[in-house]
């Protein structure tokens, strides 16, 4: 019998047990100050580590070493709550205002080798995070590389999927969920996509307007289901070995002076 922690995973994979996303949404608004940080980090300590708790996506300005980190999001799976972390107004703090304990601080809890935490692509996110805070990812699980990994056989593994590719094809989304989420990423995407007309710099912009907020959110909402359908295949001990050690690598890679976020070389597996 699965613990409540698993059951609540499996249950995530269930069109019948789904909600929609208007009624799943349990958002805890933009965390600007040092204080809100403290109470955010008291909710993270002593998460369930197996499955994972911590669900996390990056938005920024050209977001690298050479650009800006603007949004962190974190979504909490046991309680299907977001919150959505100000780096642009934040800074630093953000990574070192410590919880009530005076200790736990999102910079140990990214560092920590003990605590799980799922990224979708988790290079680039990496790249600005040391380049310009000094955190260093550990025990990070990259849902890309899980995805690839848990292909059929006579499927390639050349080309790496996006997160919306991933979405379409491995969550049951009802018609009418599937409608809302594309109607959020269209309308987040005209708001920053320069092809669409948009500008990167509104994630900086104070207040941050709904449009931007629910794309930010959408980008961690689904990344608990798919973690689901990617971790019920990979059952193979060699391929569990191949992802941890591509995701490692991954993050070493990042840290490099010769790491380039951009080109076409962003878009091949490490299995091709």
């Amino acid at each position: 019998m699965p613990d409540s922690h698993t059951q609540k995973f499996l249950e995530s994979m269930d069109p019948s047990q789904s909600k929609s996303l208007s009624t799943a949404d349990q958002f805890s608004g933009l965390i600007d100050t040092p204080e809100a940080m403290t109470s955010v980090i008291d909710t993270l300590v002593g998460l369930p580590s197996s499955p994972p708790s911590l669900f996390i996506d990056l938005e920024g300005v050209s977001l690298s070493r050479h650009g800006t980190v603007s949004v962190l999001q974190l979504l909490i799976f046991p309680s299907d709550r977001t919150y959505l972390i100000d780096i642009h107004t934040l800074g630093s703090k953000a990574f070192h205002a410590p919880g009530t304990d005076g200790q736990t601080t999102l910079k140990s809890i990214l560092e920590s080798t003990a605590i799980p935490k799922v990224f979708f692509d988790v290079r680039k996110d990496s790249d600005a995070l040391y380049a310009h805070f000094g955190i260093s990812l550990a025990a990070i699980q990259d849902l890309q590389l899980m995805e690839m990994a848990t292909r059929r056989p006579t499927l390639p593994k050349k080309y790496l999927n996006g997160l919306a590719k991933c979405i379409e094809k491995d969550v049951s989304l009802t018609l009418d969920e599937s409608y809302r989420w594309k109607t959020v990423k269209e309308k987040g995407r005209k708001l920053f996509a320069p092809e669409c007309g948009g500008n990167y710099e509104v994630f900086n912009a104070r207040p941050m307007s709904e449009d931007v907020q629910a794309y930010c959110i959408q980008d961690v909402k689904f990344m608990p289901k798919l973690w689901a359908v990617y971790n019920a295949k990979l059952t193979s001990p060699v391929w569990k070995g191949k992802v941890e050690k591509a995701t490692r690598d991954r993050v070493v890679m990042s840290q490099s002076a010769s790491f380039d976020g951009n080109g076409p070389h962003m878009t091949f597996g490490p299995w091709h």
